[in-house]
């Protein structure tokens, strides 16, 4: 595993490469710092739990809302299980808010805010991702 120190010295988070699989030599492309934690807050939201193996309760599922109508009571649902879901699997971070909203644009879209602190060095940080229910 490569070293997750930067030149001062401070550890940064490191993750799997999720999507960028290789590097230009043929290598493991592994995330750092803020790239690594948006890879993990992104698998943790987008895991259903039950699906990961060893892990049955990883995971947020905000896929399961999908087909859900976009209304007040299933924006609450979807922060909530996001909420949760990244608190008690992302230790790394401490969540401010989480917010999902409407989008004015598109009546089936959500937009899922998720505002938190680095606890390594208490930085402000915001995660911003986007639903389409399917249905307004």
């Amino acid at each position: 595993m490569p070293d997750p120190a930067d030149p001062g010295g401070r550890l940064q988070p490191v993750s799997w490469p999720l999507f960028d699989g290789l590097d230009a030599q043929g290598r493991l492309a592994w995330r750092r710092g803020q790239p690594a934690l948006r890879d993990s807050l992104l698998n943790i939201l987008l895991t259903r739990p039950g699906e990961r193996l060893m892990r049955p309760d990883f995971g947020a599922g905000i896929r399961d809302f999908i087909h859900q109508p976009n209304n007040e009571t299933t924006r609450a649902l979807l922060a909530d299980a996001a909420q949760r879901a990244i608190t008690r699997h992302e230790p790394r971070i401490q969540v401010d808010e989480v917010r999902a909203l409407p989008d004015a644009q598109a009546p089936s879209q959500v937009n899922l805010s998720v505002r938190y602190r680095l606890r390594s060095s208490g930085r402000s940080e915001r995660f911003d991702l986007s639903l389409n229910l399917g249905q307004a």
